[in-house]
């Protein structure tokens, strides 16, 4: 007799996934949309990279970091979006048991590494404009190696858990994830047995997660907001506050998006369940597409380094 850890498997060996389980006729028409912010989100963080890998003056901390973000953007979008294509363009509903998994494990864990590098980053603005002259001595490439491994390590030890739950579930109430993509959430209300420490286990790590990153980047822009106010140097508060300006919004697009899902999914009694679905999807596809626009539009050692490639091209 198998036993329960790996029954779900002789149970289910794949999921079929319904996106817009009312409104399935919507997915025609939402296909070119997102297949270009898709292009865009790809495009323009592959051309970042390569900007900031050739231009010799971007090598620094914060456009490292600012690499470390794009990478993973990237990754983000590689995992969700040509699966929700391949479903609204070939049908291909269909997803193996262990793929389902893997592509919970990478959402829960990714969407965290982007919470904890903000993170870095509002650090990273903090020394540099309320100890500029240390800056050199603390931001400095071994700070960055270290940043990247712990915003890696730590997140995606802490999301590992999800999945693995999730797994061991005795999966006997049908195979059909009503959503595009595989949450937790959808996955596990297919589930025979109690849920309950799963949910609780993903609600506890990701909110403790994002919000100790969400306090730590509103002290290190308290602190930043108390020292600029003190410059009494003409044009410097400008200047001050326009090094943090790219970053502040680029927070503001991950916050406000993640924000909007949230209460959606509280209030989804209320609301249509293909709501909290499409903005699922849109937070993999917005801020990964706007992020390297924000940056290449604000920094002008970016816009130098676009100019000289595309002279090279």
């Amino acid at each position: 007799m198998a036993s329960s850890s790996n029954y779900s498997t002789a149970l289910i060996s794949e999921f079929l996934l319904i996106c817009f389980p009312n409104y399935q006729s919507w997915q025609h028409w939402l296909s070119l949309p997102l297949s270009l912010l898709f292009l865009l989100a790809m495009g323009a963080n592959t051309t970042l990279l390569i900007v900031i890998w050739l231009e010799a003056s971007l090598h620094e901390p914060m456009y490292y970091l600012l690499s470390l973000l794009s990478l993973l953007d990237i990754v983000l979008c590689l995992t969700v979006i040509p699966k929700v294509l391949a479903i609204f363009w070939f049908d291909l509903r269909s997803i193996s048991f262990s793929a389902c998994f893997l592509q919970m494990f990478i959402m829960n864990s990714f969407l965290t590494m982007e919470s904890c590098t903000f993170m870095v980053m509002a650090y990273d603005r903090y020394v540099a404009i309320c100890h500029p002259l240390r800056y050199p001595s603390i931001i400095t490439g071994q700070f960055v190696v270290r940043a990247a491994v712990f915003v890696i390590a730590r997140n995606a030890l802490f999301s590992l858990p999800v999945p693995i739950l999730s797994a061991r579930l005795r999966y006997c109430a049908g195979n059909i994830i009503k959503n595009c993509i595989c949450t937790n959430l959808s996955v596990s209300k297919l589930s025979c047995d109690d849920i309950i420490f799963n949910r609780l286990y993903q609600f506890v790590a990701g909110w403790t997660l994002l919000g100790s990153d969400l306090i730590l980047i509103v002290l290190s822009y308290s602190f930043i907001l108390k020292v600029v106010l003190r410059i009494k140097a003409e044009g410097a508060v400008a200047k001050a506050l326009s090094t943090c300006g790219s970053h502040f919004i680029l927070i503001l697009f991950f916050s406000t998006v993640l924000l909007v899902l949230v209460i959606t999914n509280l209030a989804r009694e209320r609301i249509p369940p293909d709501v909290p679905i499409f903005l699922n999807i849109l937070h993999h596809l917005i801020p990964p597409a706007l992020n390297p626009i924000v940056y290449g539009v604000r920094t002008k050692e970016i816009k130098q380094g676009i100019q000289k490639l595309l002279r090279r091209l």
